[in-house]
């Protein structure tokens, strides 16, 4: 995963490992406890904590989600929290990019929110691969709206095209994908909602 900051430079990706194992130890929890909470092993935990390399964005949701906190807590770097928590303004151009890499992910993310504290939901712009689909499954709820192109949304084990203007609210514990068709790339606002343990 390539982290951008509002710069456009390159985020030391060993930041989010330092983060996880922070906000980890702050709450008390053991490598296990964490590993159970996410449903991963307590190997893999322990790599992502020893890892130069952020682990998929799906799997920073599931951590986050196990941990209480944000996932923009655990992108962030500590000149970017806010002082006053209420309320969160975010110019254009200084939502954090997140672009996943390879083959198994190729998405590209714009937190429009990461520097909110104690929110519910997490927006992002997405522009989604072109030939390959990754394929998520993650706690709470999810909101997509198509701003440019085409999606072609697959939703277990059913497929949907949306085009500009198409709106998708779903339960996004089931398995769900989606590439983009069409010579336009898509563009899709999305807003993710987890529960609250």
């Amino acid at each position: 995963m390539i982290l951008l900051n509002r710069q456009g430079r390159a985020v030391d990706e060993q930041l989010i490992s330092r983060n996880i194992k922070k906000y980890r130890l702050t709450k008390g929890f053991s490598l296990d406890q964490l590993a159970k909470l996410c449903g991963l092993t307590k190997g893999y935990v322990s790599k992502i904590e020893n890892s130069e390399k952020a682990p998929p964005f799906s799997t920073l949701i599931k951590i986050a989600t196990a941990l209480d906190v944000d996932v923009g807590l655990l992108i962030a770097e500590d000149d970017e929290l806010p002082e006053d928590t209420r309320i969160c303004v975010v110019r254009k151009g200084e939502g954090k990019t997140v672009m996943t890499r390879g083959t198994l992910y190729g998405y590209h993310y714009e937190a429009l929110a990461q520097k909110k504290i104690g929110k519910n939901m997490e927006p992002y712009i997405i522009l989604p691969v072109t030939e390959n689909e990754t394929v998520f499954s993650h706690e709470g709820e999810e909101f997509q709206y198509v701003l440019e192109g085409t999606h072609e949304f697959t939703y277990g084990d059913q497929k949907y095209t949306l085009h500009k203007g198409d709106s998708i609210y779903f339960d996004a514990s089931v398995s769900h994908s989606g590439r983009s068709t069409g010579k336009k790339r898509a563009k899709i606002l999305a807003i993710i909602y987890s529960y609250k343990r």
